[in-house]
Parts: C-alpha cells; sequence; structure tokens
C-alpha cells in the first residue's frame, strides 16, 4: 500500500503545471460545458442582478472567488473527509467564503452590497458551486480544482455580463452608467438632436427579469448554431 502510494505521489509531480488537462479544467467551462447555457446551473441570479453591469460584474467576480477557493479547499481536505459528512463540510467551507464575500462588499460598497445582499447571500446555494465540489474538487487534485473553480466561475460570468450589457444597453440607454443612447444631452448619441435616430425609444421590457430568460434562450440557441456538439446535450 505505502509503495502505491508512493507511485501515485511520484506521478502526480511528474504532470505538468500547466498542461493539457489543466487547460482543459479553465476552458472548458467557457464554451463547452458552460455552467449556464449547457449545465443550466445557476440561472436564477441570471435573472436577477443583470439588469445592469456593474453589479453582474461584482456577483460574476464574487462566484468566481467563491468556486475557486471553495474548490481550492475541499481538494485539500478531501482525502480526510468522511463520506457521511462531505457535504456538511462542503457547505461550511461554502458559507465561510460567502461571508467573506459580503463583509468585504459591504464595507468597500456599500450601494452596490445593498443591491445584491440577497443573492450574494445565495451563492451558498447556488448549483455551480456545489457541483463543482462533487463532481470535480473530491476526485482531483487541488491546482486543477482551483483552475476549475476559476473556469466555472468565469463561464458563469460570461453569460451574466452578455445578458447585462444587453439589457442596460436597450433598457436604459448605457452601459456600466455610461450614458449612450437617449434623449438628452448627457447621452453620447442623443436621440432629439439625430434625426435617423429620433424613432428610438428604450425598451422597458429589457429591465424586466423576463428579459434575460429570452436573452439567455437566445445564447443558448447561438451557442448549439455554433458548436454542433452541443446539439443534443440536454
Amino acid at each position: 500500500m505505502a509503495d502505491a502510494n508512493v507511485k501515485a505521489a511520484a506521478l502526480e509531480e511528474k504532470e505538468p503545471f500547466f498542461g493539457k488537462k489543466e487547460r482543459k479544467a479553465l476552458s472548458d467551462p467557457l464554451n463547452d460545458n458552460n455552467p449556464i447555457t449547457v449545465q443550466v446551473l445557476g440561472i436564477c441570479s441570471a435573472l436577477a442582478v443583470t439588469t445592469m453591469v456593474k453589479p453582474a460584474f461584482i456577483m460574476a467576480l464574487s462566484v468566481i472567488f467563491v468556486t475557486a477557493f471553495s474548490n481550492l479547499a475541499i481538494a485539500l481536505l478531501r482525502k480526510g473527509i468522511p463520506k457521511q459528512i462531505r457535504m456538511i463540510v462542503q457547505l461550511v467551507v461554502i458559507a465561510f467564503l460567502v461571508t467573506v464575500v459580503e463583509q468585504v462588499l459591504k464595507a468597500f460598497n456599500y450601494e452596490t452590497w445593498k443591491q445584491l445582499s440577497v443573492f450574494i447571500g445565495l451563492i451558498i446555494t447556488n448549483c455551480i458551486v456545489m457541483g463543482r465540489l462533487e463532481a470535480y474538487a473530491m476526485a482531483n487534485t487541488p491546482w486543477r480544482s482551483f483552475l476549475d473553480g476559476i473556469g466555472n466561475g468565469a463561464g458563469y460570468g460570461v453569460i451574466l455580463l452578455a445578458v447585462a450589457v444587453i439589457r442596460e444597453l436597450f433598457g436604459r440607454g448605457s452601459v456600466a452608467g455610461f450614458k449612450i443612447i437617449g434623449s438628452t444631452n448627457e447621452f453620447l448619441l442623443n436621440t432629439s438632436q439625430i434625426s435617423w435616430l429620433g424613432w428610438y425609444q428604450n425598451n422597458g421590457l429589457m429591465v424586466l427579469p423576463a428579459s434575460a430568460i429570452f436573452l439567455i434562450g437566445i445564447i443558448i440557441w447561438l451557442q448549439r448554431a455554433s458548436n454542433k456538439k452541443l446539439v443534443d446535450v440536454s
């Protein structure tokens, strides 16, 4: 048994620091295994926090942090966690990291914290985080699990930001607070002074959560149209 453990440790040491498996763990969630558009996880927050780019960006960073470091922690502890209480341990780790995120955000950006407070807390129950701990961190090395956490958090964040940009632009005429199109001089494109834009009105539907459902559905359709191997993925 001791010899087998020594051999396994030697094999792990020989694996490259950033080899094919590491690149796959980091890049797959951005497209082929995206947590929102392929795994269909984390939809609730995608509907609720994407009315504007700034809160969506903060939410994306929060999920990346929690997913990456919870994966790392569980991968480090996995051999010492009894199977009977593994999910309790996972929840404790996630809850600790979410509390850190919440307190930091509350201290440095109170207004954004007020917007996201409920949804930051709900990261604890986010299927993406728990899913990666069970499916990946419990069976892989700490470094690879850390990369998988970053990749899945980033895959989630990319969709959040894409939806938020479209919703804020067409719903409010701005992106990240920068005023682009509207009917006053404070906007880059003043529709009251540009004749060919006189028809434009901000779309009130885009500020409602229902619009995120349509947009995510369109993104899923476009992704499957361009990536044929996802066509049969349910």
